[in-house]
Parts: structure tokens; sequence; C-alpha cells
């Protein structure tokens, strides 16, 4: 029979979306550029994708409110119209011959 070939340890592995991002059946691609998990529990300081007065917004979570990239808050009764998509966890980048992190 034999034993297993050491060559084994040296075979490279082809690069996708899915090895370098963790993309499984949990995660949906918004709008081409970003990764977002819709069965994670968001937590304190992370992005999150909302769906909000009938438009999508990237927020971040910070304690009882969400805070959009413009620096205004969603508190209170405005939480009752905002629901959570899912939370981001990969913003993919153009590649270009200067770009060296196309995946943050």
């Amino acid at each position: 029979m034999g034993f297993p070939s050491l060559a084994a340890d040296y075979i490279e592995h082809s690069l996708s979306i899915t090895s370098i991002c963790d993309y499984d059946g949990n995660c949906r691609t918004i709008d081409g550029y970003a990764i977002v998990n819709v069965a994670k529990q968001p937590s304190i300081g992370v992005s999150v994708l909302i769906s909000y007065c009938g438009k999508r917004d990237f927020v971040t979570v910070q304690g009882k409110a969400l805070i959009t990239p413009e620096g205004e808050a969603i508190e209170g009764d405005s939480l009752d119209d905002a629901k959570v998509i899912g939370i981001v966890t990969f913003l993919l980048n153009r590649v270009s011959e200067t770009d060296n992190l196309p995946v943050i």
C-alpha cells in the first residue's frame, strides 16, 4: 500500500473569493463589492447593512444606536424602522497595478 507522498505538502491551492473571505451559504454579495454575513449577530463596533426608509445603508453599531457614515444617529423609536440585513465581513476594492490590498 505504501505511504502518502511528501509532495502533497507543497501543492498550491488556487485562490478564490470563497477561500479568502470565508464565503459560505450565509454570505451575500451586495452591489458587487461588500460581503455581508446574514447569520452572525451584530455587536458593538461592527459595520452592518441595514434597510431604512426604503433604502440600504452601511452603519456602525454603537450601543443602542446605529451611526451612519454622515455621523447621524439612528436611535430610540427610529430603530423600529431599521432592519439589520447582516454584518459586513469584507469590502472588495478594484485591483490595479498600484493596489496592494484588494480585500480589506
